[in-house]
């Protein structure tokens, strides 16, 4: 790609997140349900079961890297819903019409959904914190969770993208996130995978969230991460390759059409 292809794309991208951004303020309902829920799940582990898990620390502290996992997925979940509109809608046809980069459809899309996280995240942290999380993570360990909380929503959002671009209908882009946002209730986000039954234990481990949440865990209360960090970056490095191969020829076969 040149340089003025490049710039282009840049451009385009970023006017169609600005287009995402002002959706997420004027659909504030969908903003607080990305913060109301997390919230709500937090507030009920950590006082109606909290006491009765033992998790060799305090339950706030062990709780929190799953409940912002469980946050950042409702976030990006909302994209599915997204695409399917503005594909069902003909917004898609009408943009192509215009002198706009056609990735910049769905890179404002990821973006938006991005920046939709990032806030809710905020306030689930500023939440976790008033009922007694307290952090170890000094400025690199903060570092490494920006880095590893960007790699898992940016993979996740292209996911949805894709899942969006599948889908004819909204009830149906609603089913496709499903999957996606049980698998933290079946990891160590909330429990330690040790007090599973061995059939679970064993999904539990092997599914990519539990090392997300053991290296979220490990950078902010310093838990022994040992090679969850390096299976993280495979596991969601690969969904974000794939996402996004994906989605590119699911959008270049629909613009055929």
């Amino acid at each position: 790609m040149s340089e003025a292809k490049w710039i282009w794309a840049i451009r385009d991208g970023w006017t169609m997140s600005k287009r995402s951004l002002k959706h997420i303020f004027r659909e504030g309902e969908s903003l607080l349900m990305a913060i109301a829920l997390p919230v709500a799940i937090m507030l009920l582990f950590v006082y109606i079961f909290g006491g009765a898990i033992q998790t060799g620390t305090d339950y706030v502290n062990y709780v929190v890297p799953g409940v912002i996992i469980t946050c950042a997925g409702f976030g990006s979940s909302l994209i599915t819903v997204s695409v399917t509109k503005d594909m069902s809608g003909g917004l898609f046809e009408r943009f192509r019409s215009m002198p706009l980069h056609p990735s910049s459809l769905l890179v404002g899309h990821v973006i938006g959904g991005y920046l939709r996280n990032v806030i809710a995240t905020a306030v689930v942290f500023g939440v976790a914190m008033l009922i007694g999380f307290r952090p170890e993570a000094g400025w690199p360990e903060w570092l490494g969770v920006i880095g590893v909380l960007t790699l898992y929503m940016v993979s996740i959002n292209w996911l949805f993208v894709v899942f969006g671009l599948m889908t004819k209908n909204v009830e149906v882009a609603n089913s496709f996130a499903f999957p996606m946002l049980f698998l933290p209730y079946l990891s160590s986000a909330f429990v330690p995978t040790e007090t599973m039954p061995a059939w679970l234990h064993a999904f539990a481990e092997h599914q990519p969230m539990t090392p997300l949440i053991e290296t979220l865990r490990g950078l902010l209360i310093a838990t022994p991460i040992d090679n969850n960090h390096w299976l993280t970056i495979a596991w969601f490095g690969g969904l974000l390759i794939v996402s996004f191969i994906a989605a590119s020829i699911l959008f270049q076969r629909q613009k055929s059409e």
